[in-house]
């Protein structure tokens, strides 16, 4: 059995898998932002049942995360210990089935998006969502006012003991850019109701939105989407408690951050919430100006803005 290395002293020996083990993983190429430390072990497993059988064998002290596509993500510059979970071919399918899409949690958005409406099928929302499945549920991702609360019927995942579970929207407990996931569970598939339409209007559809969102938002940069959540105050859900009108954008623009720099780190002057790597930034420089805009919106406005990138790891050493 392989044995661990570095930071978590608690894992000695990992479970055997039909899956890829690699110590010590560098993990800034798995994200877009292109930044952070390693994996103290990236497990990227076979199938369902050997990420279950791996879950089931590893020790509960030992941490385990997972990721996508890295599309939302800032790893830390000390990287992450005990296990990085990331899902690869085995977990990409996309089938239609009738008015459902099924997809992998490994499987883009957009291509889940585009592979619905060449059989007529209606995920349009997901075209420009970027990140895989399982990112856009455990997130309850949307666009265009549009969720994924909207469409989900059923999502399958592992949990950390090791067992494939069947969870419903209710189980999820869909909020604004939320889900009720439970702890250490990986999303490993999804159904979604999809509304019918013709091909060729929908795939018009998803021209015009790619179009739009060329104009706004700093598609070429370096970035992970949207930095802060929408405050309190679009809806994800149709709860009158879930409303999210007010655009962290403009409070950032008001208090004069587009732009803003910090080391390799930068405000996009193009769409002030998106945070881009301008070739040399730190996981650091990110996260301390993410923070420098949080302190100055506040200043400025009173609301204090909750990132929606979610930032893991050790921040290291020099921290």
């Amino acid at each position: 059995m392989p044995r661990a290395q570095g930071k978590t002293a608690v894992m000695t020996e990992l479970p055997q898998t039909r899956g890829k083990l690699t110590p010590q993983r560098p993990l800034s190429d798995l994200t877009w932002l292109r930044v952070g430390g390693p994996a103290q072990w990236l497990f990227q497993p076979a199938d369902a049942d050997d990420l279950a059988a791996f879950l089931r064998d590893l020790p509960g002290d030992v941490p385990v995360f997972p990721i996508g596509v890295g599309s939302n993500l800032i790893v830390r510059d000390g990287g992450i210990g005990g296990v990085v979970i990331r899902l690869g071919r085995g977990f990409n399918h996309i089938r239609v089935e009738g008015d459902h899409v099924v997809a992998g949690a490994a499987a883009l958005d957009a291509h889940v998006a585009r592979k619905a409406a060449a059989a007529g099928r209606d995920l349009t929302f997901l075209r420009t969502i970027p990140g895989a499945i399982g990112g856009a549920v455990r997130m309850n991702a949307g666009c265009y006012g549009r969720y994924v609360a909207d469409h989900l019927v059923q999502a399958r995942a592992v949990t950390r003991a090791g067992e494939i579970v069947t969870l419903t929207p209710a189980d999820l407990n869909f909020g604004y850019r939320h889900s009720d996931l439970p702890p250490g569970a990986v999303i490993v598939e999804a159904c979604f109701a999809a509304p019918a339409g013709e091909p060729a209007a929908l795939e018009a559809a998803m021209a015009d939105q790619l179009a739009r969102r060329d104009v706004t938002q700093p598609t070429r940069d370096r970035s992970a989407g949207s930095t802060f959540r929408n405050p309190s105050g679009a809806s994800s859900t149709g709860r009158a408690d879930d409303v999210h009108d007010l655009k962290a954008w403009k409070l950032i623009d008001a208090a004069g951050l587009r732009g803003a720099r910090l080391g390799g780190a930068q405000m996009s002057e193009k769409h002030p919430n998106f945070l881009i790597n301008t070739g040399t930034a730190t996981a650091a420089d990110l996260e301390k100006l993410g923070e420098r805009v949080r302190k100055k919106v506040y200043d400025s406005s009173g609301i204090k803005l909750e990132w929606e990138i979610m930032r893991v790891g050790d921040p290291g050493a020099d921290q």
